[in-house]
């Protein structure tokens, strides 16, 4: 069991950290530093975790430094820790900043790239995970403890992959709200109550979601079993193909996955 350091205390750092404290990990082999002493407080409060406001300190104690700041300060919050990084496993999870730059503004090589979603929240995401050349097998392992507390875990060959992993389950949630708001819409439109539209909105989508889980068939398998000839769903897949829907998803994604380069660029610099 390693000792570990948050740099930042917001709530995809909690949900970390919540996972690993339910999962076994000792409380006290945990420290998260955060400028907000309310926060810190409701952390140690629900945790009983040691917490800071000294960066510094907290990454000299640890053995795995997790930064969870946000991008646009994540240069100046490397470069303030760079005196008391050494043999530590970086573990990253801010968008946009590619392994280099984090190499280079905390002097260390050992550094994993990590994309999760949303959904860790509530322990139900996934992350897409990049190491360098010189993380081991044994910290990749670690790495794996820390973020399956939130959910599931990929490995990625390439860093460039992370830019497609953002556009998919990074940016992903949002085009399944986006969905259910217009099945909620179109519900009112028909005659329902908001509640009731609602819930039958996202009970449809928990219900299809665990079934894309738990079934051995792919999505257009199940689709398919759906939707009988000349019924009600053909009729609602047929007016979704004709107006290029398949089409524009990929455009849409495809949008996410190049924002996502040019943040990148941007931050890096």
């Amino acid at each position: 069991m390693k000792k570990i350091a948050f740099i930042g205390g917001g709530n995809m750092a909690a949900s970390l950290i919540g996972g690993l404290v339910s999962n076994g990990w000792t409380a006290e082999y945990i420290i998260v530093s955060d400028p907000s002493v309310e926060r810190l407080a409701y952390l140690q409060h629900t945790f009983g975790i040691q917490t800071t406001q000294d960066n510094s300190a907290a990454a000299a104690y640890a053995e795995v430094i997790v930064l969870a700041v946000k991008p646009q300060v994540m240069q100046s919050v490397c470069m303030s820790l760079s005196e008391q990084v050494g043999s530590q496993l970086i573990i990253s999870i801010a968008a946009g900043i590619p392994c280099s730059a984090i190499s280079q503004w905390l002097g260390s090589q050992t550094v994993i790239r990590c994309m999760p979603n949303t959904p860790a929240l509530i322990g139900a995401g996934i992350s897409g995970l990049f190491a360098t050349a010189v993380v081991t097998a044994e910290q990749k392992q670690l790495a794996e403890r820390i973020l399956q507390g939130a959910g599931k875990v990929s490995w990625l060959t390439q860093e460039v992959q992370i830019d497609a992993v953002t556009a998919i389950s990074g940016s992903g949630p949002a085009y399944f709200f986006l969905l259910v708001e217009a099945m909620i819409a179109s519900g009112e439109q028909l005659g329902l109550s908001r509640a009731v539209a609602t819930e039958l909105a996202q009970q449809t989508a928990l219900g299809a979601a665990k079934m894309l889980v738990q079934s051995p068939h792919d999505a257009a398998t199940l689709r398919q079993q759906v939707t009988s000839p000349q019924g009600t769903t053909e009729a609602a897949i047929k007016t979704f193909l004709n107006g290029g829907f398949m089409a524009l998803a990929e455009q849409a994604i495809t949008a996410a996955a190049t924002r996502s380069q040019e943040l990148a660029q941007q931050l890096s610099q």
